[in-house]
């Protein structure tokens, strides 16, 4: 039997019922389409995810990527994802017509991102990563560059990246050093330094296309003085054909997990010919970078989503087949043993595996039609859902990255010693989910980007709005005799958000280190009551649902949801008291602990 690793039955209850994608299809954008077409497409991403990632994820993670004399030999089925990525149109799904996409909402592309990184994480971020480079270019970039690159891009040949990160510099994207000098024939010569970008190189791309920030002689310091630059590792020769760009891979990192694609060290300009040509405007590079940044911050938490989901299914199959022990009431050892799962406590680990995988599929979904009615919506509805979903995005990314570590941790708890056995998948799905905090900004980054900006921008209108979406769904179910009890559960925990955010800026006044000092317990807290928020509405759409006598494997389903619910209510929701609690101390213990203070 072929291993499980996602519920298309839960992808479409949340797409469904509780986000209404269908709704989507009365934009302008989006009236070609239905939810017919959604459906098959969904059902086309699930197909190819069996029979074309999920085979290969184990031989990916076992004879990972490897680097000689400045190439990058991959897994051999990477090639042929990238080119079924490019003529099924899975890599170009969401770009408009005039593009050679689909136009596709970004919350049906989502899905079936959610879908391949479920069956293979390593394989899935080679498109992503095209599709986000190449959006970008459509973006920002001049048509003559959109026209040479996007096409084959977006076909699948050529690979896009992202080269931010020097080794001087890490997260510090102020203190980046790589060079571009105008040479006055339409391009720059660049010249740096870039490490840990994924994709950077390998052999399963005719061409990698680097998005790579870079500074201008003459240019402003810190980040104001940033630009954007388009550097292939092959470049149009004069004669015609492609030619070599003075691009270098120099190594590759050997990594815990995540081993089916390489993350690189690159030397642009080594011999003073590495050729770059603008996106966009000149030291506004960062600010025009952020569009891709945050759409893979997204991305980032939907694998870590999509982790989790794998890790749930596999430790779920495991408890359902697993005989060990007697039920606790029972001590009579002649009688049979039974399934795991008849067990309180490895119901208990299940029940966190699901409330998490469950809950941060719903916010990323949420935050996609975000991103739909913020491309293709109307006047005020456009402007708000581009507010909630940047402020929403330190969250998304953040809440199924460090849950997805515990949720999968407790997977590999179910299967005891097997689960810390490569035989079983939970113990890859475990190395390969640890990525999620540290990579397109950690955890820390994420906690100062939403207390110390997203939070207070415009004088706090996104939170405001926040606060009113999520106490919308509160008022919406008074009277449920059912609902009303975890509804008054949500109410008080926003109260809490807010009071402790008024609280913080207030004692911290404008001593930044004060307020951002615990920062990341913030974010968490945020999380925390943002999930509760996605399983209220869950909660109302369960509740539709049942009202409806629906058939047995439905209710099963349903009443599976509703103990799901219950148990975020009762175990995840009350962690918010003991952070609020530390977060109004704000004491500032850490800023004041001395580096000195660690020594012997």
């Amino acid at each position: 039997m072929q291993e499980r690793f996602f519920s298309s039955k839960n992808l479409r209850f949340l797409l469904y019922d509780v986000h209404d994608a269908d709704s989507l299809t009365r934009l302008p954008h989006y009236r070609d389409h239905d939810r017919e077409t959604f459906d098959l497409v969904l059902d086309a991403a699930a197909r190819l995810a069996k029979d074309l990632f999920l085979p290969c994820r184990v031989e990916m993670d076992r004879n990972q990527p490897e680097y000689e004399r400045g190439t990058v030999r991959v897994h051999p089925a990477v090639r042929e994802i990238l080119r079924q990525g490019g003529e099924g149109g899975w890599i170009s799904a969401d770009f408009p017509y005039d593009h050679g996409g689909q136009q596709l909402p970004v919350t049906v592309c989502t899905a079936t991102r959610f879908i391949f990184l479920a069956g293979n994480y390593s394989a899935a971020v080679y498109a992503g990563l095209t599709t986000a480079a190449a959006r970008l270019i459509t973006s920002f970039g001049a048509q003559e560059l959109i026209e040479t690159y996007v096409p084959k891009m977006l076909s699948g040949a050529w690979q896009g990246t992202m080269a931010l990160t020097e080794p001087q510099a890490g997260s510090s994207l102020s203190d980046v050093k790589t060079r571009a000098v105008e040479d006055g024939a339409g391009f720059y010569r660049i010249q740096g330094q870039k490490i840990f970008i994924s994709a950077g190189e390998h052999d399963a791309a005719d061409n990698i296309i680097h998005l790579a920030l870079a500074r201008i002689p003459g240019s402003p310091v810190g980040v104001k003085g940033i630009s954007l630059f388009l550097v292939p590792k092959l470049r149009f020769a004069a004669g015609g054909g492609l030619e070599p760009n003075d691009v270098h891979c120099t190594g590759i990192y050997h990594k815990l997990g995540y081993r089916g694609a390489p993350i690189t060290q690159l030397s642009f300009g080594e011999e003073g010919d590495c050729r770059g040509y603008l996106v966009g405007e000149r030291n506004r590079g960062l600010a025009h970078m952020f569009q891709m940044m945050n759409e893979e911050r997204l991305e980032v938490g939907m694998g870590a989503a999509a982790l989790s989901s794998a890790a749930y299914y596999a430790s779920l199959s495991y408890a359902l087949e697993r005989p060990q022990g007697r039920p606790l009431a029972s001590k009579d050892p002649s009688q049979p043993q039974v399934p795991i799962i008849q067990h309180p406590d490895v119901r208990r680990m299940l029940l966190f595996q699901r409330a998490v995988v469950e809950g941060s599929l719903c916010l990323i979904l949420q935050c996609a039609k975000y991103a739909d009615l913020a491309r293709s919506g109307q006047d005020e509805e456009k402007e708000r859902a581009a507010e909630l979903l940047d402020l929403l995005t330190p969250i998304a990314k953040t809440y199924p990255s460090e849950m997805g570590i515990l949720s999968t941790s407790q997977g590999l708890q179910i299967l005891g010693g097997y689960g810390y056995c490569d035989e079983f998948p939970l113990e890859q799905l475990f190395r390969d989910t640890r990525i999620h905090p540290i990579h397109e900004g950690t955890t820390g980054i994420q906690g100062i980007d939403l207390l110390g900006r997203k939070v207070r921008i415009n004088q706090g209108k996104a939170f405001e709005l926040f606060l009113q979406r999520a106490r919308a769904a509160v008022g919406e179910v008074r009277g449920d005799r059912a609902l009303d009890p975890y509804a008054r559960r949500l109410e008080q925990a926003l109260e809490t958000l807010e009071d402790v955010t008024s609280h913080l800026y207030r004692v911290a006044g404008g001593a930044q280190e004060i307020l951002l000092a615990d920062a990341t317990l913030y974010l968490e807290l945020f999380g925390i009551v943002t999930i509760a928020w996605q399983w209220l509405l869950q909660g109302v759409s369960v509740r539709r649902r049942l009202a409806g006598n629906p058939g047995e494997s439905d209710r099963n389903f349903l009443e599976g949801k509703w103990r799901t619910l219950q148990y975020f209510f009762h175990y995840e929701l009350p962690k918010v008291q003991g952070l609020a609690q530390r977060l109004r101390e704000a004491d500032g213990l850490t800023v004041h602990m001395g580096a000195e203070h660690f020594e012997d």
